[in-house]
């Protein structure tokens, strides 16, 4: 784009995307006079995932709003908690997000994972096709029209990662109800119905078992139970708070 010019101001949080925006109350955009102002806002670094409202000089305008020279823009985070309508709130997550998609499993929310890269395509495709809001760091995967919805996770820090999470949809929580491993749901199951796959001594030293209805998988209260409980009871003090707050 070399033609007339435009100002774009953005907020604060959305400085990680356009870091000259932080030394400047505007970053100076060139137009074509055709691309639409969603345009030419991804063209600057932000993902349209990110972005809650724009303003011309002072009015709401569409994405598809064509800039014309000197207009003022003001680019507004999206707002939180975000509302995603259309279908129940379920999560998609790239490769790079496993202990993300662990830690919101364990809280009971409906997250798909893909422990293998099969690639921008088919994870836009899948998004859309199961109504999943898509979870990434990669931008580029952000700004894929056949997205049915995406959130840039900001943090690379599983806790911080999680708290974002939590603070921007608010999820229902229903800990220890879904597999870690798979996301399906769980359900109560005696010792006889998993014993296959217990080692003697837990067979001896446990008696309260789930196992998924998914893939089979058995669960208990072992060795590494007080560090999940650690992790659901600050997860859900915090969930707690953003609603209060």
């Amino acid at each position: 784009m070399n033609g007339p010019e435009i100002q774009v101001e953005f907020p604060p949080e959305l400085h990680v995307f356009v870091p000259r925006a932080r030394q400047a109350d505007a970053v100076r955009a060139a137009t074509d006079g055709v691309s639409s102002l969603g345009h030419v806002v991804e063209s600057l670094g932000v993902p349209l995932t990110e972005v809650g409202a724009l303003l011309v000089d002072g009015r709401e305008v569409p994405f598809a709003h064509v800039p014309a020279a000197g207009e003022t823009v003001t680019v507004r985070a999206v707002a939180r908690p975000q509302q995603v309508l259309g279908a129940p709130l379920r999560f998609l997550l790239d490769v790079h997000l496993g202990t993300l998609a662990r830690r919101l499993r364990l809280l009971g929310v409906d997250t798909a994972y893909e422990s293998t890269d099969i690639g921008d395509p088919a994870l836009a495709a899948r998004s859309a096709a199961e109504r999943r809001v898509m979870l990434s760091r990669d931008r580029g995967l952000l700004r894929r029209r056949e997205l049915w919805a995406g959130a840039f996770v900001y943090s690379t820090r599983p806790e911080e990662q999680l708290r974002d999470v939590l603070d921007r949809f608010r999820p229902e929580l229903r800990p220890w109800s879904r597999c870690t491993a798979c996301n399906g749901v769980l359900c109560e199951a005696t010792k006889d119905e998993v014993a296959d796959q217990l080692k003697h001594g837990t067979h001896a030293t446990y008696d309260v078992f789930a196992r998924c209805t998914a893939c089979g998988r058995a669960y208990w209260r072992g060795a590494h139970h007080e560090q999940l409980e650690a992790i659901v009871e600050r997860a859900v003090a915090f969930a707690r708070s953003t609603v209060e707050g």
